[in-house]
């Protein structure tokens, strides 16, 4: 069998980690990465592929009729057409729930820096700052106390649940919005969307992106946070208006901003919170650490494994 992976260097750079889980499995084409518009041509007589972002569309399958087995190194799948997949009697396999504590880590590391101000001292140290102190501490930062704030988690899944136990061990408030709040359980307590805007601390998003949540967070949703407020997200960019964000941002309407994701990306020059006031943004990188995506493979290679056995599992479609 003839395997194909068109972007491993999504998940593996240096041989970090292994494919070998993968390309042991049959006669395996590894490629770096692969602009959508090469991504029939790579593909070519293979029965499975494997992917992050790659585009496998309806003309994929149709220049492709050998392919039966699309393999994700994602939760999401948004970049496969799963009723052309289905129509080709083609099976769809993700990874799910893979990245749940290297997320919520994340989402503390950002929280964190915020709070305790861990750029901007870094920064005045590297200054010499401290080297020209007379003394053996300077606080002229404020910094503040996780203990007793309140946390506002939007979305309540694998992810959105750790979120809440770490911050439960911080002594924080745990407030959760869900479109299935009979499910929230102690340390979070169910309320509307309205009033974890209004009385959070920190907003954190970790829901999926569909037409319910895209661009949730906008100018009117900004409006109702407190004006100490920090926004954390670690889902998926769609999820905010960035310009929305942006202005928020500049003219203090909330203090400040973690990201790890934006509706484009790669960042594009012109992104609106490439330069907002108070603003922190990592390049996507909260499911990255080298365990996380360790397990991730391993669950890919099970996955592909499992189809050739006949007993497909992770299927999408």
């Amino acid at each position: 069998m003839k395997i194909v992976i068109l972007d491993s260097e999504t998940v593996a750079r240096g041989g970090d980690v292994s494919l070998e889980g993968i390309t042991s499995l049959g006669e395996a084409a590894v490629y770096g990465y692969t602009p959508n518009s090469e991504v029939a041509d790579k593909i070519g007589g293979a029965e499975a592929v494997i992917c992050n972002k790659c585009l496998i569309t309806e003309e994929v399958f149709a220049k492709c009729p050998n392919l039966k087995y699309v393999g994700l190194f994602a939760t999401g799948y948004n970049n496969v057409d799963l009723e052309a997949a289905s129509r080709r009697e083609a099976v769809v396999c993700n990874v799910p729930a893979y990245s749940t504590n290297s997320v919520a880590q994340h989402t503390f590391a950002l929280i964190l820096n915020h709070f305790n101000k861990i750029r901007e001292y870094a920064d005045t140290v590297d200054n010499g700052d401290w080297v020209n102190y007379k003394l053996f501490t300077y606080f002229y930062i404020p910094t503040y106390e996780l203990t007793g704030m309140t946390v506002g988690i939007i979305g309540y899944g694998d992810i959105g649940r750790r979120v809440a136990e770490i911050a439960a061990v911080f002594g924080m408030n745990v407030l959760a919005y869900t479109r299935s709040p009979e499910k929230v359980k102690a340390p979070a307590r169910a309320v509307s969307l309205d009033e974890l805007l209004e009385s959070s601390d920190v907003v954190t998003m970790h829901c999926p992106l569909n037409e319910g949540t895209r661009e949730l967070i906008n100018k009117d949703t900004l409006a109702k946070m407190k004006k100490t407020a920090y926004f954390v997200n670690t889902a998926r960019g769609g999820v905010m208006n960035e310009r929305d964000l942006a202005d928020a941002l500049n003219n203090e309407i909330i203090a400040g901003a973690g990201i790890d994701v934006l509706t484009l990306e790669p960042m594009r020059e012109d992104c609106p919170l490439r330069n907002a006031k108070n603003c922190t943004i990592t390049p996507h990188i909260a499911w990255a650490p080298k365990q996380t995506r360790e397990r991730l493979l391993g669950v890919v290679a099970e996955n592909l494994r499992k189809w050739i056995e006949g007993e497909p599992q992770n299927v999408v479609n």
